[in-house]
């Protein structure tokens, strides 16, 4: 009988440790700000150019709650032809993610790594979506590596000086 009920502390001590394992997930994903400009129809749809396409990122992270953090992906794209603005879209695609004993080390890497990484396809087809709606050929960009560029721009600080050793997990 003893054996018996120190297998069932054991299984109990288990189960009580399985709420201690780390938990990252999606909890929801958002358009927090979509603008399209068409500012020279329609004679811009005259052009024969082919155009010039510049897009920037940017990502953001905020907590928002307990274990709770939106994570704002932001894409801006403008697009010329011979000089003259043919669109110009900015759209912040959000998501909120839950964190749950994440050691410390890992949470910044996750944020703007990983994040990103999983609701870059959404962004990408609203992005897309707003050019085909606005008269163009959809723009479809190509997959990014946010784990990579997060942990060259952790190394480009850290060699720099800009970030101690200790936290070169946390930039």
């Amino acid at each position: 009988m003893d054996e018996q009920e120190n297998g069932a502390s054991g299984a109990e001590q288990l189960a009580n440790g399985a709420d201690n394992s780390p938990i990252a997930g999606l909890i929801s994903q958002y358009v927090k700000d979509l603008s399209f400009e068409n500012p020279n129809a329609p004679a811009i749809y005259q052009s024969q150019e082919p155009p010039q396409i510049d897009v920037q990122f940017n990502i953001g992270a905020a907590q928002v709650g307990e274990d709770v953090h939106e994570i704002v992906l932001k894409i801006d794209v403008k697009s010329e032809c011979a000089g003259t603005v043919a669109f110009v879209v900015d759209l912040s695609y959000a998501g909120l993610f839950g964190l749950r004993n994440i050691p410390a080390e890992h949470i910044q890497p996750f944020l703007l790594g990983e994040a990103p990484r999983i609701l870059f396809p959404f962004a990408r087809r609203v992005l897309a979506d707003a050019v085909r709606d606005g008269g163009f050929p959809p723009l479809l960009l190509e997959p990014i590596d946010f784990g990579a560029l997060y942990q060259q721009q952790a190394e480009q600080r850290l060699a720099s000086g800009d970030m101690p050793p200790e936290d070169a997990g946390h930039a």
